[in-house]
């Protein structure tokens, strides 16, 4: 399993597009082909920062949603918003601690 997280900070005036957005395409993205599980999380401090958290059956999976014409134009429309550039980063989780 590969766990993505993308930290994005946006524009005060966008959040309300962003979510608008993200409300449009989140069950499409989540039950797009090899994603197990979606998290949109908003930072307690500064209310224009949001991060993703998803979970994906393997690299390839990502690749092949970042491929698709869902993420094209989801992306296209959400990277406009930002006011600064996202940070995005890939894991495995090699430990749970129940």
């Amino acid at each position: 399993m590969l766990v993505r997280i993308v930290r994005m900070t946006f524009r005060p005036d966008a959040v309300a597009e962003f979510l608008a957005n993200f409300e449009t395409h989140k069950n499409s993205i989540r039950h797009f082909p090899g994603c197990k599980h979606l998290e949109l999380w908003q930072d307690v401090l500064e209310k224009n920062i949001f991060t993703t958290y998803s979970h994906w059956e393997s690299e390839e999976a990502l690749d092949q949603y970042r491929d698709s014409e869902l993420f094209k134009s989801v992306w296209k429309a959400t990277k406009t918003l930002f006011s600064a550039k996202p940070k995005a980063f890939s894991s495995k989780k090699t430990l749970e601690v129940p």
